[in-house]
């Protein structure tokens, strides 16, 4: 599972999932990928599904990028607790996905290969998501490489 080193602060608030992603919503590596269509968490767990269903589904040709790193804490207190005595204890890693996030990309191996294994990986996530290729995102161009 994903999860950082270590942390500055071991709990956090929940935050806000507002807006659309600003960062991380172009494809930089691959030539397809996975794009966000609403705000979610991601457990690292999800993620790791996410990733052995189009690992398996390629058979380990081509490459797959990770776009999305698990790095806020979520705490639950236990069942049946009162309220009260403090924030609970943290149980999960999450990556917040806001719309227009590419969570993954793949190159290296045809499209209809591709889009079949990154359909695979969007039916592990807990989130609508759509399939897009490089010349998408970018407007129908490929000038930048």
């Amino acid at each position: 599972m994903l999860m950082p080193k270590r942390v500055k602060r071991r709990k956090q608030f929940r935050g806000s999932m507002a807006g659309k992603a600003t960062r991380g919503n172009k494809i930089s590596h691959g030539e397809f990928g996975i794009v966000a269509m609403e705000p979610a968490w991601i457990k690292s767990n999800q993620i790791e599904a996410a990733r052995v269903a189009m690992t398996r589904y390629i058979k380990r040709g081509g490459q797959v990028w990770i776009k999305i790193f698990p790095d806020k804490p979520v705490t639950t207190k236990p069942a049946e607790t009162r309220m009260g005595s403090g924030k609970g204890s943290l149980e999960y890693w999450v990556a917040v996905a806001k719309p227009g996030r590419v969570l993954f990309e793949i190159a290296g191996v045809p499209e209809e290969t591709a889009r079949e294994a990154l359909r695979l990986a969007s039916h592990k996530l807990p989130l609508k998501c759509k399939i897009v290729s490089r010349a998408d995102l970018e407007g129908g161009d490929n000038s930048e490489n």
